[in-house]
């Protein structure tokens, strides 16, 4: 019999226990912290001279907590920030004063005048380098604009579709050629771009479209066919980044895979349908793009033939990190309404702010807000760091997260406004219909938690994987460190990342949320683990129990992004720091305590765990295409 077996079930027999004991024995603080850590962040400021490892969120898979990568909370120079202020200081006066948001959603179209302000104010270049006439802005100041545009969902959808992911393909993966010749026209919005990706049969299963582009016979362009649905800016595009599939000789085979292609709508054959009647994001232009033998410069290839798939996810990934800004703007903005409507507004001889459970949505919408701000920017910080950063699930997160939560918080303002919020005369049934399409576009919340949950437990499963080869080999060392551990979190083990203590990176008031913090990464990468022994590859096929460790990170990373952004707050001495340790608190000792149920529920035998009935009642409704029970009032007598 090999070690191997002989330890195998020790470690089987520890897999069962339960998450773990509350912890004890915090370390005390120095009360030096305060004015030793505003000399650390002053001596950060500069935050993208720093390289980071690329590996926060995928690393909290296996139980690694790389605090470096995420302390001190980035920040930008002075000179950054007084360039900020000159920018956003025009925006919010245009968006107060010229934007009508009323008018562009009853007629469903921007005015000719509001674009034409919007080019002036250099918008449709905020990212494109200055060399070509663009901004050249970093992904925290486009995060900063961002807040405002928000103001309007069918401006920022516009807007986004046009450099977010419209020329975004150019910009990260076009080379020197085709950045010189199509964004100058781009950054000046004379030419408005559009992302060309979904299809009838094609939507989240990207890798299934059927546009083609055929090689013509003298090898000078690609023939374009096909049909592209539901594509923002479509109608008034001049250039498109296109996806479709191409032949490709590999080992001697050809195959089909997909590139990506700039296509100008004066290349003809291009053609357009009528704009779809939204529910939301009403003014902003989506229809169907049809391509009828385009011809397509070969020069026009985005990266190499048959790349296109990867461009395409880039550009995806690239750019959801700023919903968290742009959500976060709007929220803010209907919290200030909110409140003086709550304040001024009474029944039963009281204000309606002075009841707790309209308190209690106040609470939850400013907590969302500062949670959105905090992710958003931890993560635009990370992206501009030098080299190129794989932030995609750091990404995906954000934009998971700040979706959901800004429908929330626009259901409670709602709420909180009773019939007034219900009536046109007003924005805020706007808003909600608005930021409905946040949780679909962008890769749906669903497809982006399993992207979240997978490349971690693949990243898990490699580190996995070496461990075990070293078992088979016999490896004594890693065999008693794995049946240690199991022992340790049997008894309730202290667990010790550094985010606290003399050397911590935590202030000493947010003390608890950090103990709180680390424990959850402990048994999360724990519980992922377990995941890993129990289903191995097919762990692929268990959405219900990825939807929950996609949930579980997603905390993790808010819990990381409130902690680090208080911390810096009050050791610098912005104004109301007191406020957000108390927001960030709260909101961790919430996230601890759900996080423990969730990662409960994915234990092997948990009775708290209902996902088979969930499949059973699933398949039987599905199985009828129809709601199955009897009505009440039926009788068998």
């Amino acid at each position: 019999m090999s070690f191997l077996s002989t330890m195998l079930p020790l470690v089987q027999a520890f897999k069962g226990l339960r998450l773990g004991c509350r912890l004890t024995g915090f370390p005390l603080r120095l009360l030096t912290y305060g004015c030793r850590n505003v000399e650390f962040y002053r001596s950060r400021r500069f935050f993208k001279t720093q390289c980071r490892s690329l590996a926060y969120a995928k690393d909290l898979f296996i139980r690694k907590l790389n605090k470096e990568e995420v302390f001190p909370f980035p920040q930008i120079s002075n000179e950054e920030l007084e360039e900020l202020k000159q920018l956003v200081a025009p925006v919010e006066k245009y968006f107060n004063e010229e934007v009508d948001s009323q008018k562009i959603d009853q007629d469903a179209q921007i005015p000719v005048e509001t674009m034409k302000g919007l080019k002036e104010l250099g918008l449709f270049g905020m990212q494109i380098p200055e060399e070509f006439g663009g901004l050249g802005l970093s992904n925290t100041m486009y995060a900063r604009l961002g807040e405002i545009i928000a103001l309007d969902g069918a401006i920022a959808v516009t807007l986004s579709a046009h450099q977010a992911i419209g020329l975004k393909g150019i910009l990260i993966a076009g080379n020197e050629d085709q950045k010189a010749k199509y964004l100058p026209k781009l950054a000046s919005g004379e030419h408005i771009a559009a992302f060309c990706l979904t299809e009838p049969g094609s939507g989240s299963d990207a890798a299934s479209i059927q546009t083609r582009a055929t090689l013509s016979e003298d090898g000078k362009h690609y023939i374009l066919n096909g049909s592209k649905i539901w594509i923002s800016n479509g109608g008034i595009a001049d250039i498109f980044t296109v996806f479709a599939r191409t032949e490709v000789i590999e080992d001697g085979k050809t195959k089909d895979k997909i590139s990506a292609f700039i296509v100008e709508r004066a290349f003809g054959g291009v053609t357009n349908g009528k704009p779809e009647d939204k529910l939301g994001i009403r003014g902003s232009n989506t229809c169907e793009v049809n391509f009828e033998n385009t011809k397509v410069p070969i020069e026009n290839i985005i990266g190499e033939v048959g790349g296109g798939f990867k461009v395409a996810m880039n550009i995806l990934n690239s750019g959801r990190f700023s919903m968290g800004s742009t959500s976060a703007g709007m929220i803010k903005k209907l919290i200030e309404l909110t409140a003086e409507y709550a304040c001024t507004r009474k029944q039963f001889n009281k204000r309606l702010s002075e009841f707790g459970l309209i308190q209690e949505k106040f609470a939850t919408m400013t907590q969302m807000a500062y949670v959105m701000e905090s992710m958003a920017y931890l993560t635009a910080g990370m992206m501009d760091r030098p080299g190129v950063p794989d932030c995609s699930v750091e990404a995906a997160m954000v934009k998971v997260f700040s979706s959901e939560g800004a429908w929330n918080c626009v259901s409670e303002a709602l709420q909180i406004l009773g019939g007034l919020g219900y009536m046109k005369d007003y924005p805020y049934e706007r808003y909600l219909r608005d930021c409905r399409i946040l949780m679909i576009f962008e890769g749906t919340n669903e497809i982006l938690r399993m992207y979240i949950a997978l490349t971690g437990m693949q990243h898990a499963g490699k580190h996995l994987t070496s461990r075990i080869k070293e078992l088979k080999k016999g490896n004594v060392g890693v065999a008693f460190e794995l049946v240690g551990k199991r022992l340790r979190d049997a008894m309730g083990r202290k667990v010790d990342f550094g985010l606290t203590g003399l050397d911590g990176v935590a202030h000493p008031s947010l003390e608890e949320s950090a103990k709180y913090l680390e424990e959850n990464v402990y048994y999360f990468g724990s519980t992922v683990e377990n995941l890993l022994y129990r289903f191995g590859k097919t762990v692929i096929d268990e959405q219900l129990a990825l939807k929950r460790v996609s949930n579980v990170l997603i905390n993790i990373y808010a819990m990381t992004a409130v902690i680090s952004r208080a911390s810096r707050s009050i050791s610098i001495g912005l104004p109301n720091h007191d406020h957000e340790v108390l927001l960030a608190n709260t909101f961790c000792k919430g996230a601890y305590f759900h996080n423990n149920y969730q990662m409960i529920q994915l234990e092997k035998n948990s009775p708290e765990n209902i996902d088979e009935n969930i499949k059973k009642i699933a398949a039987q409704v599905l199985e009828k295409r129809a709601y199955v029970c009897a009505h009440p009032l039926e009788r068998t007598f």
